[in-house]
């Protein structure tokens, strides 16, 4: 596919053939999209996961007030209401159990075997299933047959009482409702799936790791509407191939991984500095802010992010005020949203909305003519435009004609118009604006 780089570089010269101007400066009627909203220097998501109370009653309420978006993924069976608990699917489990008295865990029965413990109906279940899914997902998977084997055998003793039992994220997740997500949602907060149950999804055999994904996605098709099935994070920040291509799959963004051919991805346990990438389109720059995390730290990553122009950062928080995973303090993250809303060059963006800009500037084509008064673009993409469409931002360069830099200019799209102050660089005087892909073109004129 060619780049929008490409499509770009390829009107200007057009452009400039067309206008006889061959000055390597001299851009009238070039057009840009720029690389983020307004130009800004950096675009920055404020994510959170698991949904443990605290971020809505304390950490949402810092968002609001500083008009912050954040986007929340959350574990869905335990909403009241939802359609879809958990639940095993698959062959009775007492005859799983009897089969283990026989047949040693191996590569061909450990996802089915891990897949039915959680929901064995004994308590202990879960926490074999979630050591198992570490040792797996640090590549020991002779430690996790090991744990599988020694839970089923401690099963046929009669070692561990029956009974049911769910996770702690499950636990410090409760007390939010459907309601409370629309009411959240309608104030510009974006949801995404973390799952039914929050399972080590790289140990579930496909049926049982379907349901996961699927049955997330449906109570929050029905519950929050379509624009909340677009992102998804897999529990534990897995990056099991097997677990990211069915997310991949299902959701379009997925902050475990995002495979894109103009993205660098830098997920939170990599120590890689993002500015070794300046030559990458974008870079997506992912840090966890935990309890030990100093407020200078998380400083640094805002001031990183605006160096070079091509950073996302993707901040990832859980616990709040000592609910949930890695608790911060919600005085710290008061005071760290204030320096973000301070930095001038950063777009703070939904995790989906960054990625749909992205998609949507890297797949565009940009049509510029210029005539005596006006100067019409046409801004197309070919994505799905049920999924992307919001506005791009793009700066075209002017002809004399239409004004002076501090002069105003009139950008119509459609029935829409905006009064834009021209602007000067060394390549000429241009405007820059919002306009919306796929739909009438943008004209230029004076007011």
């Amino acid at each position: 596919m060619m780049t929008n780089q490409a499509k770009t570089g390829i009107i200007a010269l057009a452009v400039l053939l067309y206008t006889g101007c061959t000055g390597p400066t001299h851009r009238t009627g070039h057009t840009e999209i720029m690389k983020w909203p307004q130009g800004k220097k950096t675009a920055v998501s404020i994510t959170y996961d698991d949904g443990s109370i605290n971020q809505f009653k304390k950490a949402m309420p810092i968002m609001n007030a500083l008009e912050l978006p954040g986007t929340f993924f959350i574990i869905t069976g335990q909403i009241p209401g939802s359609s879809y608990q958990g639940r095993f699917i698959g062959r009775p489990v007492a005859e799983i159990i009897a089969e283990t008295a026989k047949v040693a865990t191996n590569k061909q029965n450990f996802f089915e075997r891990t897949s039915a413990i959680a929901f064995a109906g004994y308590k202990g279940g879960l926490t074999y299933h979630t050591q198992a899914g570490g040792r797996f997902e640090a590549g020991d998977t002779t430690a996790a047959y090991q744990v599988i084997d020694e839970a089923y055998s401690r099963i046929r003793k009669g070692e561990l009482p029956s009974g049911s039992e769910q996770s702690n994220e499950v636990s410090e997740a409760a007390g939010i409702t459907w309601d409370d997500l629309n009411t959240f949602a309608d104030q510009g907060h974006e949801f995404g799936s973390h799952t039914v149950t929050h399972p080590y999804l790289a140990v579930l055999d496909e049926e049982n790791m379907l349901y996961e994904l699927e049955k997330s996605k449906e109570d929050i098709l029905t519950h929050l509407g379509p624009a909340h099935t677009f992102s998804a994070e897999g529990p534990y920040g897995t990056e099991d191939p097997r677990a990211v291509e069915h997310i991949n799959r299902l959701y379009p963004a997925a902050r475990n991984r995002m495979p894109e051919p103009f993205l660098e991805e830098l997920n939170r346990g990599n120590k890689t500095s993002p500015t070794r990438y300046a030559d990458k389109e974008y870079v997506q720059w992912q840090r966890g802010a935990y309890t030990r995390t100093t407020l200078a730290e998380m400083k640094a990553w805002v001031d990183t992010a605006t160096t070079q122009g091509n950073i996302w950062l993707v901040l990832v928080f859980h616990g709040i005020d000592g609910i949930g995973w890695e608790a911060v303090d919600s005085e710290l993250l008061n005071t760290y949203f204030q320096y973000i809303k301070a930095e001038n060059d950063a777009w703070v963006a939904t995790f989906g909305d960054v990625a749909r800009y992205m998609r949507q500037r890297m797949d565009a084509t940009v049509d510029t003519e210029i005539d005596d008064t006006r100067v019409t673009v046409r801004l197309t993409h070919q994505l799905d435009t049920s999924k992307y469409a919001i506005p791009l931002t793009l700066k075209t360069y002017l002809p004399a004609e239409l004004g002076t830099a501090g002069n105003t200019v009139k950008v119509r799209q459609g029935n829409k118009e905006q009064l834009v102050p021209a602007e000067q660089d060394t390549a000429g005087v241009y405007v820059q604006y919002a306009a919306h892909p796929n739909q009438a073109p943008i004209e230029i004129t004076k007011p």
